[in-house]
Parts: C-alpha cells; sequence; structure tokens
C-alpha cells in the first residue's frame, strides 16, 4: 500500500508514494472520464486498465482524446495487489467481477455500479460496501475499505433534498423532474441513443421506478427515520451529451430565506455543493465535479433545482473525491476542473 516517507509529522519533507490504480471496464465512458481526472491527478499511477474486448488495443484508440497524454495498452489480466480498483461495469456485473478475481486484502474498491448501493446488498464476500456520498457519508467514507458510489441522478436528487431530510422537513411528498445527457446511457447502442433518435428529440423513461430511487430513499431515512411520503419521480432524456438538470417540489412552510439558511449550513463543510441566489443552467457544472442547488418559493411550494455533470460528480468525479477521502488526500486533489461554459 502506500508508503509514508517523511522527516516529521506531515513536515515539509513529507511525501507520499503514488496510488498505484487499476480500472475494470476501460472502455466505457465513466472509465475514460476516471483515466483523464486520474493522468492528471498528482497522487496516482494508473497501473492497469482491463477491458476483455480491446485487450491489447491502445487505450487512446478508443479515448481518442488522450492520443499524446497517455501510453498505455488495454489489459484482459489484472494486478492482484493494487492500492485502489475502480470498478466501471454495466450494472449487476460487479458482482460476477468480484466472485470471478480476487485482489489483495489491502486493495481498497470503489465500485461505480449500483450492486452495492443498498443496505440489503453492501456485504459481499466479507467485505463491507460504504455509500459514498461524500456530503452524507463523509467520516465513514474515510475509514472505509469499499465504496459503493451513488449514481447520477441520485446524486444530484439527493444533494437537492437531503439538507431538508436533515432538519426534519421532508413531511410531504416530493415530486421531482430530472433530464440527464445521452452519456448516462453508456456506450452500447439501443434504440434511444442513435443520434438520429436522440438529436431533436426528448423523451422520459421509467416514469416513477427509476432504479435510483431505491438509494433516495435509503439516504433520506437515514436523515429523517419518520419519512413515509412518496417520491414522484419522473426521469428524461435529453438531447445533449451529459449534465442532468432536476427541479424538485414539495410543502414548505417557512420562507426562502428559511430554506436558504438550512441549506447554506447543512453544505457549510461541502467541497463541491454550493447554493447559488441565482437561477441555474447546466453549462455552470458541466465538465466539473460541483453540484449547485438554488431555491424557490412558491405559495407553499419549496422548488429546488439541482444541477451536475453526469459523468463527473455524477461518476468519475464523485469516484476520485472518495478516493482522496479513503487515502487521506485533501478531498478536491486532481478535482479543480474548469466549466464548459462555452
Amino acid at each position: 500500500m502506500l508508503d509514508f516517507l517523511k522527516s516529521n509529522r506531515f513536515g515539509k519533507n513529507f511525501k507520499m508514494k503514488n496510488i498505484k490504480v487499476g480500472i475494470i471496464g476501460g472502455a466505457g465512458y465513466t472509465a475514460g472520464e476516471l483515466i483523464r481526472l486520474l493522468i492528471h491527478h498528482p497522487n496516482t499511477e494508473i497501473d492497469f486498465v482491463f477491458s476483455t474486448s480491446n485487450a491489447g488495443n491502445n487505450i487512446s484508440k478508443v479515448h481518442q482524446d488522450l492520443v499524446g497524454s497517455l501510453d498505455l495498452k488495454f489489459t484482459d489480466t489484472v494486478n492482484p495487489n493494487v492500492d485502489v480498483l475502480f470498478l466501471c461495469l454495466g450494472h449487476g456485473n460487479s458482482v460476477k467481477f468480484l466472485s470471478a478475481n480476487t485482489f489483495s486484502d489491502v486493495t481498497k474498491i470503489i465500485d461505480l455500479g449500483n450492486d452495492f448501493r443498498l443496505e440489503a446488498d453492501k456485504a459481499f464476500n466479507g467485505k463491507t460496501f460504504v455509500y459514498g456520498l461524500p456530503e452524507l457519508n463523509k467520516s465513514n467514507i474515510k475509514n472505509a475499505n469499499y465504496i459503493a458510489n451513488p449514481g447520477c441522478f441520485a446524486t444530484a436528487i439527493q444533494l437537492g433534498v437531503l439538507p431538508l431530510a436533515a432538519a426534519g422537513l421532508l413531511n410531504n411528498d416530493m415530486h421531482i423532474n430530472a433530464v440527464t445527457g445521452a452519456t448516462g446511457a453508456g456506450t452500447s447502442l439501443s434504440a434511444t441513443t442513435h443520434y438520429t433518435w436522440r438529436d431533436n428529440n426528448f423523451s422520459y423513461y421509467k416514469p416513477f421506478t427509476h432504479q435510483h430511487l431505491g438509494e433516495i430513499h435509503q439516504s433520506v431515512k437515514q436523515l429523517q427515520n419518520n419519512f413515509s411520503s412518496e417520491i414522484l419521480f419522473m426521469p428524461n432524456r435529453g438531447n445533449f451529451s451529459r449534465g442532468i438538470f432536476a427541479t424538485i417540489y414539495t410543502d414548505f412552510e417557512g420562507s426562502v430565506d428559511d430554506a436558504k439558511t438550512i441549506y447554506k449550513s447543512f453544505y457549510k463543510d461541502a467541497k463541491f455543493t454550493f447554493i447559488s441566489d441565482d437561477f441555474l443552467h447546466m453549462k455552470q457544472v458541466v465538465n466539473t465535479n460541483k453540484c449547485l442547488v438554488h431555491l424557490h418559493k412558491h405559495n407553499d411550494k419549496l422548488l429546488i433545482t439541482s444541477c451536475i455533470d453526469n459523468l463527473l460528480k455524477g461518476a468519475s468525479g464523485q469516484a476520485v473525491q472518495n478516493m482522496n477521502l479513503m487515502f487521506g488526500l485533501e478531498e478536491t486533489t486532481g478535482l479543480g476542473l474548469k466549466a464548459t461554459y462555452f
């Protein structure tokens, strides 16, 4: 694992060896984002990128923006002694992979799929996965060896409502409308991911039944155990590549200033979640690890807007944020990203 070389405790000569990283499922969008982040991270070294379908090919053949930035090939073998393993596999495939492959007892694992996010699924082969939403579970993440990275919609929605739950104020139904970009569907083609279908188009899918509802309910009840109202979620597909824009409304008796006080207090130590006094748009967050939240009051309804980049704060950026916490690094290391604003 990590060796700490120091002349005195965390003195000026303190030096940390690079974290050796393995990535599984290396040809997908989330793996590509991880690679882009990690090659610029000051404390990481990519040991291998696993992809059975691309073994032997240059990584830059698939992630073509990495030409000149990374001289590494995909492999179909693993190094079981890496310091941290990122699982960038389709939902349900992380269990299969970990059942077939053994890693050292000191290898930390961060799963970007949904296999271990729920309490009923968090224990696997002697490993216990911690739900990796830093704004909710930071202290547990710091002490964890295994992390279940949250879903993208779940991240945006939870960061929109958890301050109310922490205050015990989610006592009515929540109505949620959220739209995600095409990268949220992954790289595999389907009828609704072809350019000719997606371009100049808009649609909903999985109304009221999206798979991220389970982890949203779980986190809300972690903070407000008596929550018994409905979460009515309408997920939508947008005709853009990346980003999530979520609007949520529920009953709230106080003023908008009361709500802002609650939210700013809850996120006072958050490194990437911020309350904006102005209306939001996605270009503020795309290509960053930020979540921006805006509050608006209309009669007895509080409207909460939350937006993130689905591949960064909704996936790979949050995974690196979790890695930083697990290895005792500054939470923001390697994540000082600039928004693609125009």
